[in-house]
């Protein structure tokens, strides 16, 4: 009984956000409001030109369709709470919205992740064994792979949502980040954090560390393929097929991997900047990066452009 009482002591947290000086408020609610509105427009963009254009109807705009609707998704979960905390004097979330919050966080993000796997698979399929291609990458199979990529994620979330649940928050309720995250909430907690950091070690890393691992295998293969292409025009094209691939993994699993792989101890402010990057950031640059050195996209782009003017 008295668990429950200190449990419930804590109806709600305050999220400190990137700044507690009143002068950055309004600034930093420009800044991330332009980051949030050109985080749909393109995302939604990248989907309308996909699906308009039929020469696009292939796997890898299939899969870039999807990590499009995942990142609108992903950005929603976080950057409108923390525009409403901006311009609020109070900063406050609830016990339930916290939780809410984290469980999106990690569903979602682990959603990309995972896409962003079998991205790298079909770029695999296309490069080391093209003439299988089509069997191998048909959109049923397509279908299931992207729908496995954002139904696993959900699991490994509510294993951590109903752990965290489960600690006593009966002391301090101040959050020192701008979104609810594993690492500064169990170092809220008064109760013993020993099973949640097991199974963020364990399970939480392989859920992590496994898609990027089937990343690193494809590029590899795919790297050793290409080099044994003769022609240089060869080598050029098939890297510039997997180089705006590339980026995003980098951009995404470097500050991922920052955050996450150090213990929950170690946790400190100077992380924020590396959430940012995989949580905002990232989601806003992933239709530049796409369309910037892609013909097909471009021309399905004025194509959409001159039927919008007709």
């Amino acid at each position: 009984m008295e668990k429950v009482n200190q449990t419930s002591s804590v109806s709600e947290f305050i999220l400190l956000g990137l700044s507690s000086r009143p002068e950055d408020q309004k600034p930093l609610f420009v800044l991330f409001l332009i980051i949030y509105l050109v985080t749909i427009a393109g995302n939604l963009l990248i989907i309308l030109v996909i699906q308009s254009d039929p020469h696009l109807q292939t796997p890898m705009y299939f899969l870039l369709s999807s990590l499009s609707f995942t990142d609108i998704c992903f950005a929603t979960t976080i950057v409108p709470k923390m525009l409403v905390n901006f311009l609020s004097e109070s900063k406050t979330i609830s016990y339930a919205g916290c939780l809410t919050q984290m469980y999106f966080l990690y569903a979602l993000g682990n959603s990309d992740s995972c896409l962003l796997a079998v991205m790298a698979f079909d770029r695999y399929v296309a490069i080391c064994d093209p003439f299988h291609y089509v069997t191998t990458m048909s959109h049923s199979r397509c279908v299931l792979l992207v729908a496995f990529s954002c139904s696993f994620p959900h699991l490994h979330s509510l294993l951590h949502t109903l752990l965290l649940n489960h600690l006593t928050f009966c002391d301090s309720n101040v959050i020192h980040h701008f979104l609810c995250d594993l690492s500064p909430l169990m170092k809220l907690s008064c109760s013993s954090t020993f099973v949640n950091e097991i199974v963020i070690i364990t399970e939480g890393a392989v859920v992590l560390v496994t898609p990027f691992l089937c990343i690193a295998f494809s590029y590899i293969r795919i790297l050793i393929a290409v080099l044994k292409i003769p022609s240089a025009a060869g080598k050029c094209k098939a890297f510039s097929t997997c180089g705006s691939h590339v980026t995003v993994v980098t951009l995404f699993y470097g500050s991922i991997f920052y955050v996450y792989l150090q213990p929950v101890s170690t946790y400190t402010v100077q992380d924020h900047m590396a959430t940012i990057v995989y949580t905002v950031v990232s989601s806003m640059l992933n239709p530049f990066i796409y369309s910037l050195r892609n013909k097909d996209l471009k021309q399905g782009l004025r194509k959409l452009m001159r039927r919008r003017r007709s």
